[in-house]
């Protein structure tokens, strides 16, 4: 790639990675003051809360990765460092998906309005569930991420180093075949926490449903707050589904690129695009909350005193 794509990219992917990093800090920060202030934090506040400080990490990886690609291409000949960060890529890719899973249930059993013994029974308990679900999820993706770390050496790193060139061997296509099957068995994992996402949609589309039938049938108004509820959860699970969709078919297609010669530009734009997902999404989290979009729009008005009292 020419040296003004390169910058061009990396302003792109600087400015998504400064955007996420100050939506999913702020959910951090103000949760942890609250959590101080308070001595105790809510189970939908510990769920943002991790996953927001997952979300930073991966966006650290993301960023530190595309960075290495343009400015250091010879650190990938070096199979130490960048096993490193294959190993947090894997464990804050699964950490991310596991937590917002966690978050799409919570929002299920609380919101949902459903009869059946066992859901009853998970309603009443999730509260205390959820801390032993976020820890489970971090040992599973811990486990996940270490078999990496032996899915690499310095042979497929010269591969890399060398992708696009005329002079590949024989010896790189069969490194680099070797190891598009091994991401993209750990890549399709994640489909497992996405499809939770996705059956908890379903139930929560069918839940509203049933909920809008009695109040027909009672003639009751139509926006109570149950139904505003039922929105607000969908649309912060909807939202995920949508963007960690692009985010997975963008991780795909940087897999598959190692096979691809001359594909550059393609990863740089696939990674760009994975950078939407985490950053974005932390702010579909902020509106849909209402303690931090009151802090958020506190936040706002401070800063806009703050400039106008500068102007004068």
């Amino acid at each position: 790639m020419s040296d003004e794509v390169d910058n061009t990219l990396m302003i792109i992917a600087g400015g998504e990675f400064s955007v996420g990093i100050l939506g999913n800090a702020f959910i951090g920060l103000v949760n942890c003051m609250d959590w101080m202030k308070n001595r105790k934090i809510a189970s939908v506040d510990l769920i943002l809360t991790s996953l927001a400080i997952s979300r930073i990490f991966l966006l650290c990886t993301i960023m530190l990765d595309s960075c290495i690609l343009v400015l250091y291409p010879d650190v990938y000949s070096t199979s130490q460092q960048m096993r490193i960060l294959d190993v947090f890529w894997t464990l804050t890719n699964h950490l991310n998906v596991w937590f917002a899973a966690c978050l799409s249930i919570f929002y299920f059993f609380k919101i949902a309005n459903f009869f059946h013994p066992f859901f009853l029974w998970m309603k009443w308990r999730i509260d205390r569930v959820i801390p032993r679900i976020l820890l489970v999820c971090l040992v599973f993706s811990v486990v996940i991420s270490l078999p990496v770390t032996e899915n690499w050496n310095d042979d497929f790193r010269r591969c890399v180093k060398t992708k696009g060139k005329a002079n590949l061997t024989l010896r790189c296509r069969i490194n680099k075949d070797q190891y598009v099957p091994i991401k993209v068995c750990l890549n399709l994992l994640t489909l497992v926490p996405l499809s939770v996402s996705l059956i908890s949609f379903l139930l929560l589309i069918l839940s509203l449903w049933r909920h809008t039938r009695r109040m027909q049938l009672s003639a009751t108004g139509f926006r109570d707050a149950s139904i505003e509820a039922h929105m607000g959860a969908m649309k912060a699970v909807i939202s995920f589904l949508l963007l960690f969709l692009a985010y997975y078919l963008s991780t795909l297609i940087v897999i598959f690129s190692y096979i691809i010669p001359k594909s550059d530009l393609a990863v740089a734009v696939s990674e760009l695009i994975a950078l939407i997902y985490p950053s974005s999404h932390s702010f579909i989290l902020i509106l849909g909350n209402s303690k931090l979009r009151q802090a958020f729009l506190s936040m706002l008005c401070k800063v806009t005193c703050v400039l106008k009292r500068r102007n004068f």
